[in-house]
This record gives structure tokens, sequence and C-alpha cells, in this order.
């Protein structure tokens, strides 16, 4: 994932639901009563721990029982000390008091409890990349260092895979046409990482290493649900049990959900976002740009999909009076660069939502050369009177200005090519015409027409009258 190109916007719950919902996360409550508890007599390990004789005690706090209670009881002190929820007072004799921190989980606004879970969540990401702790034990030399080899292990290799999931688990999360609030496969996760796209049906090998790589994301995603990054469903222990042995009960192998599901949540896309901002990539929220200006929303919708950019722009309006919004948007949409198109084009949609107290504004740029187009099409579809008809000129450059702002958004699609069918089909003298338009984008439009159109011919005919147009610019 390139930190070049801007992520797809994600649409965030409100911050006083994620500070709720942070809150109420098994390992951040964990942590926060261990904080309420920790007094004078509480002691910590030279590595900040708790004291082994007092695991007991906190985890009977916690209604921990079982043999993971003093692992699990340790965890939430590592947070509670890592988020500053505990602070040490004295690390020769082990002493703690509550920290500073803790006053922002009762008293704090929900921006200032989500930081403490931001913090809560970098322990625990920091953790998941970790081996299992008796691997570590075995793998320690006599000088107390541990000897990553004899492991197999790079805890950088490891930190940057797990990054590289869950930026897909984003992605996946985030994109119009990915899983959504769905949950994910794991297979299909480990496989995004490891199957080069080129690569049609996968070797013995890269399948081996998917089987391993689901393993470890198993652990690792256990480690992170309770921190509340994801809801999943582990791998079926049936799966991982001895071929020799009999399973207890009939398995249906076609059932996907056996090898482990996973969903980021709501929480997690906040957290997820903020790690992607701080590392530096381009990551978009819905809502961002509502108190911007429209010449903002509009350069900034255009790499949005459609239902993405259409719930931006409904937050923008909602904040505006809806004739100087349409002025204000107009205004915006005027220009020649390469972007104009398609900011024109995201005008237009955004003037599609708003009501007829907006007419003035479009009637005012019937007669402009970049606008009148659009303001025919806005006024003609809402049944307005005294619309006057549009000079073929002017149809013409509304045609090119469309095509390449489509052009633009979405590449050589597949309903582009069926716009440009469609146009050849109905204007025979279409290329003779459209050559000859003084827009911009001409040359380029005409070319597009030419890759995309089937017929070999008119194809060709498009080819043609983009070397004219070409030549009319004098490129």
């Amino acid at each position: 994932m390139s930190d070049s190109s801007p992520l797809p916007p994600v649409r965030l719950h409100p911050e006083a639901e994620l500070a709720r919902a942070a809150l109420s996360t098994p390992l951040l409550s964990r942590a926060a009563r261990l904080a309420r508890w920790a007094g004078p007599d509480t002691r910590v390990d030279a590595g900040g721990g708790l004291a082994e004789e007092q695991l007991p005690a906190a985890a009977e706090l916690l209604g921990l029982t079982g043999d993971d209670a003093a692992a699990y009881t340790s965890e939430a002190w590592r947070v509670a000390v890592d988020t500053g929820l505990v602070e040490i007072v004295d690390e020769e004799t082990g002493t703690v008091r509550t920290g500073e921190e803790l006053k922002l989980l009762t008293g704090g606004s929900p921006r200032d409890v989500l930081t403490v879970w931001l913090a809560a969540l970098e322990t625990v990401l920091a953790d998941a990349a970790v081996p299992d702790l008796d691997d570590l034990v075995d793998a320690l030399d006599d000088g107390g260092e541990v000897d990553f080899s004899s492991l197999d292990w790079d805890p950088e290799a490891e930190a940057e895979f797990l990054d590289g999931v869950l930026g897909n688990l984003y992605l996946l999360t985030v994109s119009e046409d990915g899983a959504g609030d769905g949950p994910v496969p794991l297979p299909a996760l480990a496989a995004s990482m490891l199957v080069p796209d080129d690569m049609g049906e996968p070797t013995n090998d890269v399948l081996e290493q998917v089987s391993d790589a689901m393993m470890r994301l198993d652990d690792q995603f256990r480690a992170l649900e309770p921190v509340g990054l994801v809801a999943y469903q582990p791998v079926d222990e049936a799966l991982m049990a001895d071929a020799d042995e009999e399973p207890a009960a009939p398995v249906d192998d076609t059932d996907v959900s056996r090898y482990g599901m996973v969903r980021l949540t709501p929480l997690g896309a906040y957290g997820l976002r903020a790690r992607l901002l701080e590392a530096g990539f381009d990551a978009p929220a819905v809502g961002e740009l509502a108190d911007k200006g429209a010449d903002a929303l509009l350069d900034g919708t255009a790499r949005f999909g459609r239902s993405a950019a259409r719930a931006e722009t409904e937050q923008w309006l909602a904040r505006r009076e809806p004739l100087a919004a349409a002025r204000e948007l107009l205004a915006a949409a005027r220009g020649a660069d390469a972007g104009a198109p398609l900011r024109r084009l995201r005008c237009q949609q955004a003037l599609s939502l708003v009501g007829a107290e907006a007419e003035p504004a479009l009637r005012e740029v019937l007669d402009d050369p970049e606008l009148g187009g659009l303001a025919r099409v806005w006024l003609s579809e809402r049944g307005a009177a005294g619309v006057p008809a549009p000079s073929q000129e002017l149809v013409f450059w509304l045609t090119v200005d469309t095509l390449a702002a489509q052009l633009a958004a979405e590449g050589n699609s597949e309903e582009l090519q069926a716009l440009v069918e469609g146009l050849a089909a109905q204007h025979s003298g279409f290329f003779a015409a459209a050559w000859r338009v003084e827009h911009p984008a001409t040359a380029e439009v005409l070319d597009a027409m030419g890759r995309l159109h089937p017929d070999k011919k008119v194809a060709k005919e498009a080819r043609k009258a983009a070397f004219k147009a070409r030549s009319q610019q004098g490129g």
C-alpha cells in the first residue's frame, strides 16, 4: 500500500459513540480498574510488570479465573502503565501511583478517551507481533539476549506483515466495493499479502505460506479483539487437529467461516485511520470538508466514490442556505485546468441535492460558456420555464466536458465505454465536429474514444479526430 495515493474515505462514527465503545472494551476497562486499585502497597518488577505475588489479587479484582487469568491480568497492567493510567514512582523500590491519564477516562472529552485508547492499541499491536513466550524463553542465550535466528522470526518483518494485513482489512472495509461492515475470511487476508496479483493458480509453496500466515494471524486477531480493534471468529480448532484423529462431529469443508472470519469494528476503523495518518498516508474521512469552501469540497470529493461523495456533499449542504451554496459551488466549478471537468461533474451532482431555492443561481450562469450547459440540464430536469435551447457548440462542449470528467473519475470503465458507443451510434457526424470543440480535454477524450470503441472503423475515426484536435491546439 503506497503512502502517495489517497485511500478511500472512511465513514467514522461520532467520537462520543467511539469513546463509549473504547471504555467498554475488555482490555481498557480492566486496565482502568487496575489503575483505581493500585496504591502504596502495589509493587512492580524491574520491567514494570505487576509483581507475581500480587497477580492473584489483581486477577480476582478483574473477575478472571482459569489458566489464562494471570496472563490477561498482566496484559491489562501493562496497558495501564503504557497508557499512563498508572505511573511508576520509584523503579528501584517498584512503587506506583495512579496516573494523571486516568482522569481523562472519567472527566475528559471523547477525544481524550480515544487518545488513551490509541495508546492501549499500540501496546497490544506490539505484543501481537511477538512470538509465544515459551519460544522466547527457549531462544534466550547465556547473556539474556534473544537469538532471533533460532526463532525463525524477524521482529520488524512480523510487525510490517501485521500492519500490511490490517491495512488491507481497512481497505476492504472502507472501499465502496469492499466488505463494508461484513466479515472478511482469514484466508483471503493472508492471501492478499502473499499471493502475487499476476499469479493464476497459487503454487503449493505459496499455499503453505498462506496456511502458516493464517495460523499466526489467528493468534494475533485473538489478541486484538479484547482492545476492540476487530470482531473475530477464530479458526475452528478441528482444522488444527492431527490428521489421524477422528473429528468429534461431522465437519463441512466448504464452510469458509471455519477458517476464521474477521471484521473491523467502527472503533477499529478509527484506530487504523489514526495510525495511517501518523504513518504519512492520505486517509480522508467523510465529513472533514463540511466546514471548508466549495473549492475544497469539489476537489476533495473528486477522488471519492459516488456514495462517499454524496455523503460528504450532503453534510456540506446541511450547513448552508441552498441559494448561497449553489452560487459557491458554481463559482468553484469554473476553470480550464485538468481537474475542472471532474469538479463540474461533482458540482452537478451536488446541485442535484439542492431544491428549487437554488434556481436563481443557475439562471445567473446560463450564458457562462463553462456552466451554461449544466445549468440548462438542472433547470430542465426541474421543469423550469423559459430555459433557452443550447447551441450546437455548447452541446458538443458539454459532451466533451462530461466525457473528460467520467474519464478522470473512473478511467476506462464499462460505463464510459457504453457512453462512447451510444454517442457514436446516435451522431454519425460526431467526430467530424468534435475535434473542433475548444476544450482543453478534446484530444484526450477523442483518444479515449478510440481506445474504448469496439468497432475498429469507428475507433480509427476517433483517433484521426484526436490528431486533428491536437494539431488545432498546437500540440
